[in-house]
């Protein structure tokens, strides 16, 4: 990092990338073009900031992308800054859930980091502010701002508000959930009509703390996005404020030369997975910190996530298993007062510089706390001792694991595998009424080879709690499951069944023991009877075998490092990349 504190000018130039493209005679044409699109000498001139936008009309989460984009480039051309919007994907794991169209879901995060690098590789921004919402974005485009490392930030679109039904609050978990209730003969299928209509009021990300709350908030934590931009709801007038004031910081930022890989240390990630373990996040932050950490370059496994969570108390009361609403976060003091609470008992480190250019101890400290607000508890009075997060191990899952408790569920279970090689053959078994109590639901072939994709559970573990079998029957699976998974869920199985991991020796009736207080995973079956079965097994063939899918299932690594895209440049150059 480099500063000028004389005058206020940077002791570098701000344009070190885009007067490569827009500086002397030779580059009349790319001038000249840029012209064609409304650009004058003068913009061309200044530095130019890429708006990396994941906007799209497939979901109600990133829906509001549009506005906040037209409050960050007015925010940036007041600061002195020429900015230029580009688009990527995103798929919204909400309406695909329990289709084929689940598996991309995990997929785009690889095509937005891929997509966010190539446009900003090619049109050299000197900064990027990258605008995300929906589950897969956040992870995606703060792999391509580590993997660019030009100064760049997030800023989030905001949570979804709450809908009401029948008095309580609800959001699009309370659905998938009553979709169960339905099965079970619970409710008429009016009352999930009525439900439906009403879960989801208006633009912005499902409204508890699930995947894309639980990375929004990571974000902040991790330093690449300001504390409190992610709070406020998307349909809040205050997020054209919050655009507004990125613009300035992206400025900044340019101007104090801190880039991603100034701000993604080691010590950032412990912030990070403990924000997670005191919130209640989503088990897919496991996922997405590891594959931010590859690209980082920074060391990190997924026993750390284990070990941060034991030490780390659960202080908010947020769904899926709380009582609130992301948006009653806000209201409370937002995520700058879990900050300072977690700051002030000494759960992270206050000191490291993120997006603002200040300390996140510096944003921490504006923090004001609601008078009355049952949201976020002191660590004198927390909900949990530990964090949700627990790492498993065991001979089902050499490599690791992946369950998060909330403090009231059973922590040990034992009962017959239920067998099933794809979610849908488990979807229909549970929508049957074929699962009983004390079962061990698994569900293999859905990691990120095989899916693939490793797409969510969220329709099988929301019809089980709608069901009543939330206490009493347990699932594993290579796949994933939604931040807004609750119960005795276990996920991430490494290594998975398609590449021949021990889940893949599993047969109907084995007798499986979850034992999370000694974070264990095992079938009982001895070392020998498990890799008798395996040499009889041939793993199926691939599910696609073109295209993006089949790209991606070519060159996924497994889930404990973060289903990360990778090549082997040995063949190549004869070492290894650095």
């Amino acid at each position: 990092m480099s500063s000028d504190n004389n005058a206020g000018q940077p002791a570098h130039d701000m344009r070190f990338n885009s007067k490569t493209l827009y500086d002397g005679p030779s580059r009349a044409g790319a001038r000249s073009m840029m012209k064609g699109t409304g650009y004058s000498d003068e913009d061309l001139k200044k530095p130019i900031i890429g708006i990396a936008n994941t906007w799209i009309e497939t979901m109600p989460c990133n829906f509001n992308l549009r506005r906040l984009a037209k409050a960050v480039k007015a925010g940036v051309r007041a600061a002195g800054g020429t900015p230029m919007e580009f688009n990527t994907v995103a798929i919204s794991d909400g309406v695909t859930m329990g289709t084929e169209g689940m598996k991309t879901s995990l997929v785009s995060r690889e095509v937005i980091a891929d997509s966010v690098e190539l446009v900003g590789r090619g049109h050299m921004f000197d900064g990027i502010i990258a605008l995300g919402a929906c589950d897969k974005t956040l992870p995606g485009l703060s792999m391509a701002l580590a993997r660019l490392n030009v100064p760049g930030l997030i800023i989030y679109g905001g949570t979804i508000m709450p809908g009401y039904w029948r008095g309580q609050e609800v959001t699009v978990q309370t659905v998938y959930e009553q979709i169960g209730a339905l099965a079970a003969g619970k409710i008429t299928e009016e009352d999930l009509r009525s439900l439906e209509d009403v879960a989801c009021p208006g633009a912005g990300a499902c409204g508890g703390q699930f995947t894309a709350n639980t990375m929004a908030m990571a974000m902040e934590f991790i330093g690449l996005s300001p504390l409190g931009s992610a709070s406020a709801p998307a349909v809040d007038a205050r997020k054209e404020q919050i655009g507004e004031q990125a613009g300035e910081l992206i400025m900044e930022l340019l101007r104090q030369n801190i880039r991603p890989l100034d701000i993604l240390t080691r010590k950032a990630f412990d912030n990070a997975i403990a924000g997670v373990a005191a919130s209640g996040g989503s088990t897919n932050a496991v996922l997405h910190l590891l594959a931010l950490a590859r690209e980082a370059g920074v060391p990190l496994t997924i026993d750390e996530f284990d070990a941060i969570s034991r030490r780390t108390p659960l202080i908010t009361n947020l769904m899926p298993s709380g009582k609130y609403a992301a948006a009653d976060l806000d209201k409370a003091g937002g995520t700058q007062l879990v900050a300072r609470r977690m700051i002030e008992a000494g759960y992270i480190d206050g000191s490291l510089v993120t997006a603002s250019g200040k300390t996140i101890g510096e944003e921490a400290a504006t923090a004001v706390e609601t008078e009355g607000q049952d949201v976020v508890r002191t660590f004198d009075n927390p909900i949990k001792q530990s964090g949700g997060i627990h790492i498993l191990k065991g001979n089902l899952a050499p490599d690791g694991a992946v369950v998060k408790l909330f403090g009231y569920e059973r922590t040990y279970h034992r009962g017959p595998a239920r067998v099933f090689d794809s979610a849908e053959a488990a979807a229909d078994a549970v929508l049957h009424n074929q699962i009983v109590d004390n079962d061990v639901v698994v569900i293999r072939y859905e990691g990120p080879k095989g899916g693939p994709g490793m797409q969510e559970m969220l329709g099988i573990t929301a019809a089980l709690m709608g069901q009543g079998l939330g206490q009493t029957v347990a699932l594993i699976t290579d796949g994933r499951f939604s931040g807004a998974t609750r119960g005795v869920m276990v996920g991430h199985v490494a290594p998975e069944a398609q590449v021949g991991g021990p889940i893949a020796a599993l047969k109907e009736g084995d007798m499986i023991v979850l034992d999370v207080d000694n974070r264990g995973l095992n079938v009982e079956l001895s070392d020998d009877e498990i890799a008798a079965r395996l040499r009889d097994w041939t793993p199926p063939m691939p599910h696609y075998t073109s295209g993006v899918l089949a790209k991606y299932a070519a060159m996924v690594s497994q889930a404990n490092e973060g289903a990360i895209t990778r090549v082997d440049l040995l063949d190549v150059q004869g070492s290894r990349p650095r």
